[in-house]
């Protein structure tokens, strides 16, 4: 008997007996020492830390089993989980911001660059083609560049202004050359200019340039203005929506994807790739761009499309002095027929007197310009920075190319990042499910709204935009309507129901067909407006709008419309 007692003491501890609760199996299996180690490194204070094991019944967001963690700690895993969240966002989105940035430096600076360049093409052409007579008159000249810049810089208001009124300073200044003998006072000139700037064209003092410089011009202002605007606004609202304001339930389900494995004692077991995937999913889809985001890019290559072919900025700034010289080519062929016009109108002016008779005006000299001038046009410059048009419209398209399907594919790159999921050769393995080690067994929702209904790790009223996407997604789409409207030859900021004379609403409209050599459709005739005069330059009044600071006070009537539906749509219920 004492021989089988003993016998059974010898085998008694090598019986593995009943096996411990859940509870008593991590307190076993699991310690703190990796906890204390990695969050210490990172700062942590070790004194909040437990040594060992203890009752989870105080934490808000992890399992309330055995932990790591105090109070304190989860509190801070929690922030720290959040900020990481972020900044992977940001990361993976920087590629975007940065493109789109460095896209509108590089456009903007080129198109200063062609406009300086014409300016001072121009200068040197009419100088070394009118010598005195140009340098008399620069100012006049360069005031139509500081306009031009001015309508590209900063408003959107007084192109078509500017434009007539240089066409008519020039005829105020050169028709008296053209008439030495005669006196011309400021009302004759005042019955001058309002005859030329008529609503029936009955008087073309410089033929055709003025109306073939404005389409040109124009309409490739607009386009390069709404481009150049596009893209900024893509950047602002692209930078904007990667600052994801993280809700109470994404904030929570972050914690518990990458924060709960410290407090469990399991810090280097990566979180199941599936549910990185259904809350990175939950948390972003309500902040993404789509399905704007598709239509702004084809917005925005559309209109580049556009810059470098048929409404060529590069072209149309290189064309102002060939379009001015023409004018003044056609004033001086025709300026016996032109003269006889004005007579009549305005009456025979009083001649100089013998003694005080001008010397006649170097008129000689105006017929060297069309010959120094015939072959800017035909020109394709590149600017001194190397940059064409057509290689820089490439790679935009090229880099705008990888970011299509950005939105749609945020949430895998944030799970890509080892600290979010387990790589996706390992989903065999053991991994974080968000209450202990195992396999993800509950079902990956996609970024739809009604997809993100049933996703398990977020409420349904975290899936809703929010106020501030549903305004990014208005200014994505503001700028799309611009771009589509600028690709068409129309600037929806001159389209007011003052300004239109036709009464139509359909705002100003300019045509394709000026490369193609065909006769271009010009906007509708706008009523006669009597000049005044003011320090020797044309002041014209405005007819039904105002300006203060280079903003119309109108009613643009078609994109308050467009706006105000957008709006509904965005802001509707849902």
């Amino acid at each position: 008997m004492s021989a089988l007692r003993t016998l059974l003491l010898l085998l008694l501890p090598l019986y593995p007996g009943p096996g411990p609760g859940p509870g008593s199996e991590a307190k076993v299996t699991r310690s703190c020492t990796e906890t204390r180690q990695i969050l210490g490194a990172r700062g942590y204070s070790l004194s909040l830390l437990p040594p060992a094991l203890i009752s989870g019944e105080h934490l808000r967001i992890c399992p309330q089993e055995y932990t790591c963690c105090s109070s304190e700690i989860e509190e801070r895993l929690t922030w720290d989980t959040e900020a990481t969240f972020r900044g992977l966002v940001e990361e993976s989105g920087s590629f975007l911001v940065h493109t789109l940035a460095a896209r509108h430096r590089t456009f903007d600076e080129v198109f200063r660059e062609m406009l300086s360049s014409a300016e001072h093409s121009l200068a040197l052409l009419f100088h070394r083609s009118y010598g005195r007579l140009y340098s008399q008159h620069t100012p006049l000249f360069s005031g139509l560049f500081s306009r031009l810049r001015d309508y590209y810089e900063k408003s959107g208001e007084g192109l078509d202004d500017a434009l007539v009124d240089f066409w008519m300073q020039v005829l105020e200044r050169i028709f008296p050359l053209l008439h030495p003998q005669y006196i011309f006072s400021p009302e004759y000139l005042f019955c001058l200019t309002r005859l030329a700037s008529s609503a029936d064209d009955s008087l073309k003092p410089f033929g055709d340039s003025p109306r073939r410089l404005r389409l040109q011009i124009t309409r490739a202002m607009v386009a390069a203005r709404a481009f150049i605007q596009g893209l900024k606004t893509g950047k602002d609202v692209v930078s904007e929506a990667l600052k994801v304001p993280m809700s109470e339930g994404c904030r929570r389900a972050v914690m518990r994807l990458t924060g709960c494995p410290f407090c469990r004692g399991v810090p280097l077991l990566p979180p199941c790739r599936g549910f990185c995937l259904n809350v990175a999913h939950g948390c972003l889809s309500s902040q993404g761009l789509d399905p704007d985001w598709g239509a702004y890019l084809d917005g925005l290559l559309f209109l580049a499309e556009k810059i470098q072919g048929p409404f060529s900025f590069e072209l149309a700034a290189q064309a102002i002095g060939v379009k001015i010289s023409e004018g003044l080519m056609y004033l001086q062929e025709n300026s016996v027929g032109v003269s006889t016009q004005v007579f009549q109108e305005c009456g025979v002016p009083p001649k100089v007197m013998a003694r005080s008779r001008r010397a006649p005006a170097p008129i000689e000299e105006m017929g060297r310009l069309w010959t120094s001038a015939a072959g800017v046009e035909e020109e394709r410059p590149t600017t001194a920075a190397g940059n064409s048009l057509p290689r820089m419209v490439w790679e935009l398209r090229e880099r705008l190319g990888r970011v299509r399907g950005f939105w749609a594919g945020l949430p895998l790159a944030v799970c890509g990042d080892p600290r979010m999921a387990a790589d996706i050769t390992q989903e065999a393995a053991p991994c974080w499910t968000g209450t202990g080690r195992g396999r993800y067994l509950l079902p990956v929702v996609g970024d739809s709204l009604t997809e993100q209904l049933n996703n398990p790790e977020l409420d349904m009223k975290t899936s809703n935009p929010d106020l501030q996407t549903r305004t990014r997604r208005l200014q994505l789409r503001s700028a799309t309507i611009k771009m589509r409207a600028a690709a068409l030859g129309r600037d929806l900021e001159l389209e007011d129901w003052d300004e239109d004379a036709s009464g139509s609403g359909e705002g100003q409209h300019y045509a394709d067909d000026w490369m193609a050599g065909a006769a271009a459709v010009g906007p509708p005739a706008r009523p006669p407006r009597p000049p005044g005069r003011k320090g020797g330059f044309i002041i014209r009044q405005n007819q039904g709008r105002s300006r203060a600071g280079g903003t119309s006070v109108g009613f643009h009537t078609q994109p308050i419309l467009i706006f105000f539906l957008s709006a509904l749509v965005l802001l509707g219920p849902r």
